[in-house]
């Protein structure tokens, strides 16, 4: 028998290599648990003997006795004790919890002994690491390419550190506001913090999780790109893949530097900046009028109700919706205070049919199919790729967002990036002028993020005519939110778009003329759209503004200050590519950059050609490398 003793080998059973070492952590939670039963138990007797004493029958002799007879009799007295004892009990139980409480919920930030002393803490030291982070990488999930990540800065500190502090503020997110990435990407990896009877029941013989890292679908070297491509303007860049709903890239300028926005001043100052608003994502949450891009929407409805062969006139007038109406022009045409028009129809005043007219971007004939369709058609397709519909124009007002476009692994990451709903007015109360108007992208149709019209690019882009939903995770399947054509339709609509691009008189030809040699065929839209705007001082960035007179509810006359306004002048362009199978659909809005092709198309073909560059369109557009010939051999002298 001692021979079989010795040979056991009795390390195994040492309490630190017991489950996985977790002997260490149930023995004091066991025993707090026992302590805690033990004197629960005795406080309920105590409470119980303390009521039963009143309750306790009396002896006969006890009965007819005087009041201080009774007082002097033993048991009287012994009770009297007893109570006394049980008062003091209780105050002292009250005070160990009391104690407990303490060193729990508040030694930790009161007490600077046992902040010096909690590293010890095993649960602590696991709470402390629980909060570092992992890190963030780009769709490569390369080390070079880490988004977000940790160093050692010069105090030997460990610090959370940023690739593209400026260029990824929006998505990452401060600690204050609307929570970003930052703050949502990684709480799903988080584990609470374990109470006594968990600690005490439950074995874990998995070594916990060390490494949280995420890789999200963003190229860093685009999103780097295309933040260049904004610099020294305000507007928004959203590069989406069609087939997958991945967000390549997306950038709002103004922006705001990550690091230095977490101070408290900082931050109140970028809030305080009402001329740029550094920190409002445009791409996501600003409302633009969408001018003639708005009508690939309005071609799309037309093609899920199966009208997208009807032809309608221009009118050397311009089209009138009913008797009376302000006429709708073509861009060639002016529109005078006085309601006459100059100029010319869009290829002359003969009747149209889609696809010409989309090329030439004919207002009159979008304004004529949007009424062709009617208000029922277009709500259909706005409710399905994510638009709100309000009846009234007051309703447009409201704020709502749309997480549910967003497919993600916890609703807290689609909650933070949720886009600002796009609203289109659509209840009976409008005009037939005000849905002619919205057929061409202007009135009622004018508050679109330019994420939502980058969604309605991605529609025809995608082979099947799915829109999908938008994903950031890329270790998460990608998902459909809505069949919206059908994978024929989706391929006439590309071939229609291709047509402002590649065809003479389209309107955004200036992106094949850049993508020349390239071999990559593009569809697309260009937009111009007006906007009213408040005027900022340029030097003081304060609102400008202008008194006007006005009489009070008694009658008396009083002045008033309102902003001054002006009309700006917004530039857009939508594109995807390669037209065959497309791998990006872009949306590109610059404010004030006056004409589509003049600003927005030039921005959105130089991202066509950097997506090429990082193989994001396929390896057979990818660049060669260039390979170096040798040098030819100089002939030795002889």
């Amino acid at each position: 028998m001692l021979a079989f003793l010795l040979q056991i080998d009795w390390s195994k059973y040492k309490p630190e290599n017991l489950f996985g070492g977790q002997v260490l952590e149930r023995t004091p939670a066991g025993l707090s648990i026992v302590y805690i039963i033990g004197v629960g138990i005795l406080l309920g007797f105590l409470v119980l003997t303390f009521f039963d004493h009143f309750r306790r029958p009396k002896f006969l002799f006890e009965q007819n006795l005087p009041r201080e007879v009774k007082k002097k009799l033993t048991q009287t007295l012994a009770n009297r004790s007893i109570r006394v004892w049980q008062v003091v009990f209780v105050l002292l139980a009250f005070t160990v919890f009391g104690f407990q409480v303490y060193w729990t919920y508040f030694a930790g930030d009161v007490n600077e002994q046992f902040q010096a002393l909690a590293y010890k803490d095993l649960r602590g030291r696991r709470a402390s690491a629980a909060s570092l982070r992992g890190w963030m990488f780009d769709r490569t999930g390369q080390l070079g390419s880490a988004l977000a990540y940790y160093k050692l800065d010069d105090k030997g500190d460990i610090v959370r550190t940023y690739a593209l502090e400026r260029e990824m503020a929006h998505l990452l997110g401060t600690e204050r506001g609307t929570p970003g990435l930052e703050r949502t990407l990684y709480q799903r990896a988080a584990d609470p913090l374990p109470e006594a009877w968990e600690v005490l029941t439950k074995i874990k013989r998995v070594e916990e999780e060390q490494k949280k890292d995420v890789r999200v679908t963003l190229d860093r070297d685009l999103q780097a790109f295309v933040a260049k491509q904004l610099e020294g303007k305000k507007g928004a860049i959203v590069v989406l893949d069609p087939q997958t709903g991945d967000i390549l890239a997306i950038f709002s300028n103004p922006t705001f530097n990550l690091g230095e926005a977490q101070a408290q001043d900082a931050y109140v100052a970028l809030e305080g900046n009402k001329r740029d608003k550094p920190l409002l994502n445009r791409a996501t949450r600003e409302f633009y009028v969408p001018g003639s891009t708005f009508k690939t929407f309005t071609m799309i409805s037309a093609f899920r109700a199966g009208k997208q062969n009807l032809m309608f006139p221009s009118y050397d007038q311009g089209f009138r919706p009913s008797a009376g109406s302000r006429p709708i022009v073509d861009a060639t045409q002016k529109l005078h205070p006085d309601g006459t028009v100059s100029g010319s129809c869009d290829g002359g005043c003969q009747e149209k049919n889609i696809q010409f007219a989309y090329q030439v971007s004919s207002n009159q004939y979008f304004a004529q199919l949007a009424i062709a369709l009617g208000r029922d058609r277009m709500r259909e397709t706005a409710q399905l790729i994510g638009m709100g519909t309000p009846d009234e124009p007051e309703g447009a007002l409201v704020q709502k967002f749309f997480p549910l476009v967003l497919n993600t692994s916890n609703p807290a990451i689609a909650n933070a990036l949720a886009p600002q709903q796009s609203m289109l007015v659509t209840g009976k109360g409008i005009s037939l002028f005000d849905l002619g108007l919205e057929g061409m992208g202007q009135g009622y149709a004018g508050q679109m993020t330019p994420l939502q019209m980058a969604m309605i690019a991605a529609i025809p882009a995608n082979l099947e005519g799915k829109l999908m939903k938008l994903r950031i995770e890329a270790d998460i399947p990608p998902l459909a939110h809505a069949q919206v054509l059908t994978p024929q339709q989706a391929a006439q609509v590309r071939d229609i778009m291709s047509t402002v691009t590649e065809e003479p008189g389209g309107t955004g030809t200036v992106i094949s003329a850049k993508l020349a040699g390239t071999g990559i065929r593009t569809g697309g839209k260009t937009g111009t759209a007006e906007k009213q705007a408040p005027l900022y001082d340029e030097k003081t960035g304060k609102l400008r503004t202008e008194k006007k007179r006005r009489k009070n509810s008694k009658g008396e006359w009083e002045e008033y200050s309102v902003p001054l306004m002006y009309e700006r002048t917004d530039s857009w362009f939508i594109t995807i590519a390669p037209l065959e199978r497309p791998q990006v659909a872009i949306a590109v809005v610059v404010e004030g950059g006056g004409f589509g092709a003049r600003t927005a198309a030039p921005i959105a073909a130089n991202v066509i050609l950097k997506a090429r560059e990082l193989g994001l369109l396929g390896d057979q557009y990818k660049p060669k490398a260039q390979t170096r010939k040798p040098p030819a051999r100089r002939p030795r002298p002889r």
